[in-house]
């Protein structure tokens, strides 16, 4: 075996922490780059994406992480071409009627976002996803939809129809839509973009980010193995001194 296939074993060996992330969330970037150069249209890089996303998802809740976030659709997507939000949704339809009858019972799953623009059969088949496995210790979150800013302005709005006039951080904390979980440890986007466009503002106070030039379809779970053997080795102080 030549040197540059051991390094290369090595690295896809890389060693997980200890101590794994809580909860993990994806900023999924990238399809429509990966469709262009190989001289496909946009919405191929969508169809190859999905088929990540569930390998990614359930590939994280196979080595002990209890919450994982994708960012599926952004309020500011629907500014795409019509054809590709069609082909989005239609990916979305396919996953609800998979999931429908071939429910995966290590998780459940949580749409996160704006519901009001999925009405009739869609939003239907998205409560009775939310109603199957009520107490499967692995949570999936799916952000449709979704706008971090929006997201803050919705759980004001609910606590001050609660009657809240004075509203604290834990108020707050207690209405966002992953409430039910931990805030995410950490936030991965794929693509080469640093930043982390709308995407769990008041949640990712003191996530750790990382970022990667891989495009979606191209993410594997062995890059996330070595991501997290590096998150193994951040210090996170959250305001304080530290050891």
């Amino acid at each position: 075996m030549g040197i540059f296939s051991l390094l290369k074993k090595k690295h896809s060996e890389s060693v997980l922490p200890e101590k794994l992330p809580e909860h993990i969330a994806f900023i999924m970037d990238g399809n429509g780059r990966w469709a262009k150069k190989r001289g496909l249209a946009r919405t191929a890089g969508h169809t190859q994406g999905a088929k990540v996303f569930r390998t990614i998802a359930e590939g994280c809740f196979e080595l002990g992480i209890k919450a994982v976030t994708v960012y599926a659709f952004s309020t500011e997507n629907w500014k795409r071409p019509k054809e590709e939000v069609d082909a989005i949704m239609l990916l979305l339809e396919q996953y609800m009627t998979e999931r429908l009858s071939e429910d995966d019972a290590r998780y459940k799953l949580r749409f996160i976002g704006d519901e009001s623009v999925f009405v009739g059969e869609t939003h239907e088949k998205m409560k009775r996803i939310e109603a199957l496995n009520p107490k499967a210790e692995n949570t999936l979150y799916i952000a449709l939809n979704y706008g971090g800013r929006a997201e803050i302005c919705h759980a004001v709005n609910i606590l001050i129809s609660e009657g809240k006039t004075s509203i604290t951080e834990d108020d707050i904390s207690s209405r966002i839509y992953t409430s039910a979980s931990p805030d995410p440890d950490l936030i991965i986007r794929t693509g080469g973009d640093v930043r982390i466009s709308n995407f769990l503002m008041w949640q990712s106070a003191y996530s750790e980010l990382w970022f990667t030039p891989t495009l979606w379809p191209d993410f594997t779970m062995d890059e996330v193995r070595r991501i997290l053997s590096s998150f193994g080795c951040r210090e996170r102080r959250f305001g304080g001194l530290g050891k």
